[in-house]
């Protein structure tokens, strides 16, 4: 009963420290919506009638992407790269609790915020922007993308927290890779197409580029290849991976 109580306290205390940073409260809800109304608005004046309808639906999908960087990405690499700066795992640690509860809460936390963000976006695109509706096959792939994005995300801050352990650093990082995603995968308000050659190929290593750009091609039921995808969620995995690899190999030769 002692382990459930901690491990609610936990959960909240982790949401508190997800919710409490503004600048996720910015970027993950206030610009994406921001973003949306921007580019819809301005679509009106440049697209035909009879395409408007999937060039917003475009733009949402594009945009929803935003959601999981900043919750996750941002989020997780802020908070816990100003823990590990204060070695506030440590003191945690000292007080009875144990690094995996302490690492499930986390997850839990950023899982709860995240569904609760995407849910809210959602409901406020589709009240005040024309938007196609999804199959069911279609949307279920774009959630299960969304949420398979925030864990590598998650992996890629934990990883890069644990390598700087400072927060001035990593949240640099953080943003410099943030909007470098935006600028590569076409959520600037540039499509990929557009993109020099260079950048166009580094594009393609990234999963977040095929969302944004090809999902709008199966939304109502229509058919796709998904192997290119893959293949970048494969690559981009494992740089994660990577990176939490070489954390843990950096921090026991530190131990040592």
């Amino acid at each position: 009963m002692k382990g459930k109580k901690c491990s609610k306290r936990l959960i909240i205390y982790e949401i508190r420290n997800v919710i409490g940073n503004p600048f996720i409260a910015f970027f993950g809800t206030v610009f994406p919506v921001m973003m949306l109304m921007i580019i819809t608005f301005a679509l009106k004046k440049e697209v035909p009638a009879s395409m408007l309808l999937e060039s917003n639906t475009s733009v949402f999908i594009t945009m929803s992407l935003i959601i999981p960087m900043a919750v996750i990405l941002l989020g997780h690499s802020a908070n816990y790269s100003q823990e590990l700066e204060k070695e506030i795992p440590v003191r945690m640690q000292l007080f009875g609790f144990p690094t995996g509860s302490i690492m499930i809460a986390k997850v839990v936390a950023q899982t709860i915020t995240l569904t609760v963000t995407l849910l809210l976006y959602t409901v406020f695109a589709y009240a005040v922007v024309d938007l196609q509706i999804p199959s069911f096959s279609s949307a279920l792939c774009l959630v299960m993308c969304l949420y398979a994005l925030g864990i590598l995300f998650f992996l890629f801050a934990h990883g890069l927290s644990n390598i700087i352990k400072k927060f001035g650093p990593t949240y640099t990082i953080s943003m410099f890779f943030y909007f470098g995603v935006m600028m590569l995968c076409g959520m600037m308000g540039i499509r990929t197409e557009q993109l020099p050659k260079a950048l166009k190929t580094l594009s393609s290593y990234l999963p977040m580029s095929y969302i944004a750009n090809d999902f709008i091609d199966f939304w109502q039921g229509g058919s796709y290849n998904f192997g290119p995808m893959i293949q970048a969620f494969l690559f981009f995995g494992a740089l994660c991976g990577l990176l939490v690899v070489y954390a843990g190999y950096k921090n026991r030769r530190v131990i040592k």
